[in-house]
């Protein structure tokens, strides 16, 4: 059973995605802000720099984004020059250019921009100068591919370019051909705006956090979807009318006054649980989850779990009961960028390939762009997940005062030390 959760606080509003009890997604959202992710401006090159093909572009934030080289030439690979040109041949200090976020800023980093604009719809994401049609891979049926492509070139003009996602599968050209009508008409707005503004100015803010999980999460297998305030619900309602009606009956008021919704379904202690460093396995293994600057190394352990009397059963077992946790996690914790694996050495070369084929399919379900790229010369799991934002864990913690988040504090230099 699948249900959605949405929690409205006096400062924020919270959604959690629970499948058979389990939570599988969770996001938070300041009620009178939202995420920069998406979000589309009219910015002011301030630095180019040829040495490493990018430039600072001034998008009105507290510090400078940043543009690479790849970013500014066009969208459609078949469209770009043979030889990369320099990016002093492209940009120069003072233009002013459209821009998208699509890595927020983090630490002491600006945010990543783009000139490669997308604005996601319910059934499709609209390119307004990528001339190619695209359909998500996660659409499995070939008969279905081929048709939403052939509907994608009707419904495209000039040289947009259009990716269907999976929600377009069944749906008919009209509801394709509006979604598209729409999004147009939404470009338009936003180049009308940067027409008549001075860098650097906001042009367009995607949609909240509302909106995005009606666009998103909501599908087919969606049993529920649960408000616990009344006008939240009516925004939902108007939301599923109008994207999903069919799934309008799901939507339902959740009386609050004996028992919190997130408390009832045991959402804030499957939270706790999954942002700790160490998190056990059913079977009595554990993961510890490590994140630095650079990437993400998770250890597995079999821990109290005996299994069989075979050792490579035992290992075997674990490991692929590891390899769902840590699919679950990533997209729970919203882990972004280069993931180590550590799984427990297994001599069987069809259990290392099962290993790697598990998670590989479960990545695939992950609305995420994530990538197993398998086994390592040290036999480590090596994956990627597209980085966007700053992970949950950091968006719901901040590191310890006294020991700046290192987990230590420094116990003096003598200590242990007998003086003499």
């Amino acid at each position: 059973m699948k249900e959605i959760l949405v929690h409205v606080g006096r400062q924020t509003i919270e959604t959690a995605v629970m499948a058979d009890g389990k939570l599988i997604e969770y996001d938070i959202e300041e009620a009178a802000g939202g995420k920069l992710a998406g979000n589309l401006y009219l910015g002011r090159v301030e630095n180019v720099l040829p040495g490493m093909q990018a430039a600072f572009v001034n998008i009105g934030l507290a510090r400078n984004a940043f543009l690479y080289i790849d970013d500014v030439l066009h969208p459609h690979l078949e469209r770009q020059p043979k030889t990369k040109p320099s990016i002093a041949e492209l940009l120069r200090p003072g233009q002013e250019l459209i821009v998208q976020i699509v890595k927020e800023p983090h630490g002491g980093k600006g945010a990543r921009v783009t000139t490669h604009y997308t604005l996601p719809g319910r059934y499709l994401v609209y390119m307004p100068h990528a001339d190619y049609v695209a359909v998500s891979k996660k659409v499995g049926d070939e008969r279905e591919r081929e048709r939403l492509k052939e509907v994608g070139e009707r419904v495209r003009e000039g040289e947009e370019g259009i990716i269907l996602r999976t929600a377009a599968v069944g749906e008919t050209f009209e509801r394709l051909r509006e979604d598209v009508k729409f999004l147009r008409g939404l470009w338009k707005e936003i180049e009308a705006k940067a027409a008549g503004a001075a860098a650097p100015c906001e042009l367009h803010r995607d949609a909240g956090l509302m909106y995005r999980l009606v666009r998103d999460m909501l599908d087919a297998d969606t049993d529920r979807i649960r408000i616990d305030n009344e006008a939240a619900l009516k925004e939902i309602r108007a939301l599923v009318g109008d994207m999903a009606p069919a799934k309008l009956d799901c939507v339902s008021l959740y009386d609050a006054r004996e028992q919190g919704l997130f408390e009832r379904h045991g959402v804030r202690t499957q939270l706790e649980q999954a942002y700790g460093r160490e998190i056990r396995l059913p079977s009595g293994g554990s993961l510890v989850w490590d994140q630095t600057e650079a990437l993400t190394v998770i250890d597995v352990n079999t821990g109290k779990y005996v299994g069989t009397n075979d050792l490579e059963e035992t290992v075997f077992a674990t490991n692929i009961e590891a390899a769902e946790e840590i699919a679950r996690l990533l997209r729970l914790r919203d882990t972004g960028g280069i993931v180590l694996i550590d799984f427990i050495d297994m001599e069987d070369e069809g259990h290392r390939a099962q290993v790697a084929e598990r998670l590989e399919s479960l990545a695939r379900l992950d609305r995420t762009a994530c990538h197993v790229l398998g086994w390592t010369r040290l036999g480590l799991m090596e994956m990627t997940r597209k980085k966007v934002r700053r992970d949950a864990a950091q968006r719901l913690y901040e590191p310890c005062a006294a020991c700046g988040g290192r987990g230590v504090v420094y116990a003096g230099g003598g200590r242990g030390r007998e003086d003499g």
